[in-house]
């Protein structure tokens, strides 16, 4: 029995044109597909408003982000204190603003610490120490000790 000559030809170079092309296709099809639908989806306005309005709501969002937390500002407004009045105003003050507002009481002790540091650079370490009272677990006394340290 023999074989036709077409036959042989053809599974000697492979499975031909179609097969080539095909796998052709397959490899960058996909990477196309990928790349023309993520370069879709970002050119889409997803806001669903006009780009004035999103550039708007944009520049919005990075002015909160100036805006200091409350424990940031509180500890200023201390240190201040503690600088035209005493250590002792300002801790009375310090604890004043944790009773009426709880969320700043995990803040308390990095604020005491602060007060404390500045107190030492303002009045000296026996001096800043005599201020020390048990707000927010001694933290103030911490931060005397740590700055003379």
């Amino acid at each position: 029995m023999k074989h036709t000559h077409t036959y042989t030809q053809r599974t000697r170079h492979g499975r031909g044109p179609a097969h080539r092309i095909g796998r052709s296709l397959a490899l960058v099809l996909p990477v196309v597909l990928v790349l023309s639908g993520t370069l879709a989806v970002t050119r889409v306005n997803w806001s669903g408003a006009d780009t004035a309005e999103s550039v708007l709501a944009a520049s919005e969002v990075s002015q909160r982000k100036k805006i200091r937390a409350a424990h940031e500002v509180l500890r200023d407004k201390l240190l201040v204190e503690l600088q035209e009045e005493d250590p002792g105003v300002a801790l009375t003050h310090l604890q004043q603003a944790v009773n009426g507002r709880p969320a700043l009481a995990k803040h308390c002790t990095s604020i005491a610490r602060a007060l404390g540091r500045a107190a030492v650079r303002a009045y000296g370490p026996t001096r800043a120490q005599s201020y020390a009272r048990p707000v927010c677990d001694t933290s103030f006394a911490t931060g005397v000790t740590a700055q003379y340290s």
